[in-house]
């Protein structure tokens, strides 16, 4: 469920006060003005992050003001009170306005330059599915917590369902907008739930003008990182300690079925995700499936004590680096849970499978 991961993303940077600068007003021809209207916004200040810098605004009466410049064709701007809402907007060298109330910002209304057009477009396309999406989200939690988990179960699979339907309609706009910003970072936002060969083949139906921009030559890289982990690929023969201090190659488990598994003491949808994982693990390994844990931890103690309290029994691992975990750099990971199902031969067969359709995978390959 693409709903249940921790991403990383610009949204989850912590935009301090500390980072107001006075406004100045600029004559470029590529200069932007976002301008915002929130009924109930508070402030005293919204919070910026665009084109890697973060910065803030001042708010009054819910009113806000920002001046930036552009020069690299459309950029993604950030904006968060840091604690109702976080939301992407596009800026390009023409004013943004964004109007709409507090206690829905879901509903916001924003009016800007082409690529928001397009952006708005897409959303108004995806939202009968977004709708039914956010209802099965409340659903879930409910479930979750009286944990029940056969409800959890027909939810994950009716979840499950809709995410491919989503992934059809993004699919189909970039099909249709293939000079479009918006088409390029919904390919990159793809790269959770698809695999390269897919991402490669919808990067290479934009436009050649797009795909050279430094946007597209940024996901080009990217992709290139992202190629690692495509099916097909061989999973790299990595050593990082187990909870013992010990080390543990990858390569002393060959032989079997394995399940490469990114998580995180800290990381909710992982800690709501390691039940089924359990569950799998207790019926596939006589079968000859296994799991190696890779921890994005940073602090070895919660690492164990999370091992601990969610009974997962197989070989755990991890650099502690946290999000700079070698191993999850080195493919390139955009959010967690994440995993890799791996072969007896060391070869990649499927990635971020959860739920049932981890059990599907290994019903079908252990048959």
């Amino acid at each position: 469920m693409k709903q249940k991961i921790i991403l990383l993303s610009l949204m989850g940077l912590s935009l301090g006060a500390g980072a107001q600068h006075k406004q100045k007003t600029m004559a470029h021809k590529n200069s932007y003005t976002v301008h915002g209207d929130i009924s109930g916004l508070k402030g005293p200040y919204i919070y910026i992050s665009v084109g890697g810098k973060r910065d803030s605004a001042a708010v009054k009466q819910g009113k806000f003001s920002y001046k930036g410049t552009t020069t690299a064709g459309p950029e993604l701007l950030y904006f968060s009170d840091q604690a109702t809402f976080g939301e992407a907007v596009y800026v390009e060298n023409v004013p943004l306005t964004i109007k709409g109330k507090l206690s829905s910002p879901k509903n916001f209304v924003v009016t800007g330059g082409k690529t928001q057009q397009e952006l708005n477009a897409l959303k108004a396309m995806e939202k009968p599915v977004t709708v039914k999406l956010e209802a099965l989200y409340k659903e879930y939690d409910l479930a979750e917590k009286g944990k029940d988990s056969v409800a959890l179960k027909g939810i994950e699979d009716r979840m499950n369902r809709l995410d491919k339907e989503k992934d059809q309609l993004t699919k189909a706009f970039i099909a249709g907008h293939p000079k479009s910003y918006v088409s390029i970072d919904q390919i990159k936002n793809m790269g959770y739930s698809n695999d390269y060969l897919e991402l490669e083949k919808l990067f290479q139906s934009l436009s050649p003008a797009l795909r050279a921009t430094p946007s597209g030559k940024k996901l080009e890289t990217t992709l290139a990182v992202l190629k690692r982990g495509g099916n097909g690929q061989k999973m790299i023969d990595f050593t990082q300690n187990d909870l013992s201090g010990k080390p543990v190659s990858f390569s002393s488990l060959k032989g079997k079925y394995v399940l490469v598994d990114f998580w995180a003491s800290w990381c909710g949808p992982c800690r709501a995700e390691n039940p089924n994982v359990v569950k799998a693990y207790h019926k596939y390994s006589p079968k000859g499936f296994t799991v190696l844990g890779v921890s994005l931890d940073d602090n070895a103690e919660k690492w164990k004590k999370a091992v601990a309290d969610d009974n997962m029994p197989w070989t755990q691992v991890s650099d502690l680096k946290g999000w700079k975990n070698e191993v999850s750099t080195y493919y390139g990971l955009q959010g967690i849970p994440a995993n890799y199902l791996v072969d007896p031969n060391g070869v990649i067969i499927a990635r971020n499978l959860r739920g049932a359709d981890l059990e599907r995978k290994l019903e079908e390959v252990l048959k």
